[in-house]
């Protein structure tokens, strides 16, 4: 398992987003390194954990909860054979282009040494957007990806590190419970009843999804998930 790929962006104008200043990072380029990965701060001041590299759309993007955006060879190849067409590393947005490495079967809290020093967590799926429909050209691109079931993992930084292309990684803790980001991406995105089972996973969910679940346990809680909505108020007393 390795980093078959280290991808930075660098702020582009473009037509097809709906950012303020109308540019995005999402055209990742493949670079040696090495580059310096930390956590960047909270969502809307921190941007990418990756130094050099530009996240442009604060509202949606960057943060400590997703601070680097992997995404696997295996699934790009896949792509590659349905649309047709040639994907090149960092094409769908991703820092890391793995080789390997099950990303979207890895599970939410799973903890990833890379190199030296870089200690990553798994915390969430990614959502596709306008921007990267935009981006790949590709009519109903945003439905199609989400009918895959694929999307490829944010992590959060635990230990900053140096990483190069090429890096090894280690899969150093993978947690007991189901949610694996493919499972917690049904459950925000077509199977909102799934919603309480992510509960399992804990501290190591994304703030965001663990606002999204408490509205719906408040909401459907009696009916869909009071187990799980009593497990969650206690841990959060």
């Amino acid at each position: 398992m390795k980093i078959l790929s280290l991808n930075l962006g660098r702020a582009t104008p473009v037509a097809y987003t709906d950012q303020p200043e109308g540019v995005t990072g999402i055209d990742k380029q493949p670079v040696t390194g090495p580059v310096r990965v930390a956590a960047p701060g909270a969502k809307g001041t921190g941007a990418s954990g990756l130094a050099g590299d530009a996240v442009c759309d604060l509202r949606h993007h960057g943060g400590d909860d997703q601070a680097v955006y992997a995404f696997a060879r295996e699934d790009l190849d896949a792509w590659e054979r349905v649309l047709d067409r040639t994907l090149p590393n960092g094409v769908f947005g991703e820092n890391l282009t793995t080789e390997g490495v099950d990303v979207s079967g890895a599970k939410i809290g799973e903890r990833w040494r890379i190199g030296r020093d870089l200690l990553l967590e798994v915390s969430s799926s990614r959502i596709p957007c306008k921007t990267f429909q935009g981006h790949l050209g590709e009519k109903t691109w945003v439905k199609r990806f989400t009918q895959e079931k694929k999307p490829g993992a944010y992590l959060r930084v635990i230990e900053p590190g140096e990483i190069r292309a090429g890096d090894t990684i280690e899969v150093v803790h993978r947690p007991e419970h189901e949610v694996t980001v493919a499972f917690e991406f049904r459950a925000v995105t077509t199977e909102r009843e799934l919603l309480p089972r992510l509960l399992a996973a804990g501290d190591a969910l994304h703030h965001e999804v663990e606002r999204l679940i408490r509205e719906y346990v408040d909401k459907y809680g009696a009916k869909d998930g009071a187990k799980y909505g009593e497990e969650y108020g206690a841990q959060s007393a």
